[in-house]
């Protein structure tokens, strides 16, 4: 019989076998190739690392409070669509989600002559 952690394997075929029962005099029968195994009580090794072991460029990254710019909450994309006021051709969009998560997401367009509206779709 192998034991890896807290699984113990059957030393014939690898089966793995069902729990230990802690009694070092008890025999587990394997399922499959009928081999009687001596139990022995599994050991189970914990090991414990600091954060700190493990460098991570993402991890420094990473705090309790993040400072957004106005940059950072700029989340528009340009799209064509001509704007009802100026007859420009390029606005910019911005998806946001105002009803229910089964719902589609409402369409804002803005323009840079100050022109805002909705679309719906």
């Amino acid at each position: 019989m192998s034991v890896i952690g807290s699984l113990i394997f059957c030393t014939d075929c690898g089966n793995l076998l069902r729990e230990s029962t802690g009694d070092a005099n008890a025999t587990l029968h394997c399922g499959i190739c009928g081999t009687r195994n001596k139990d022995t009580v599994p050991q189970t090794i914990v090991s414990e690392s600091k954060p700190s072991a493990f460098p991570s460029a993402l991890r420094a990254k990473l705090s309790s409070v993040q400072t957004l710019s106005a940059a950072d909450r700029n989340t528009e994309a340009i799209t064509q669509h001509t704007c009802n006021r100026c007859g420009r051709t390029e606005m910019f969009f911005s998806a946001v989600q105002l009803r229910s998560a089964d719902e589609g997401s409402t369409i804002f367009l803005r323009c840079v002559c100050g022109y805002k509206t909705n679309v719906g779709f």
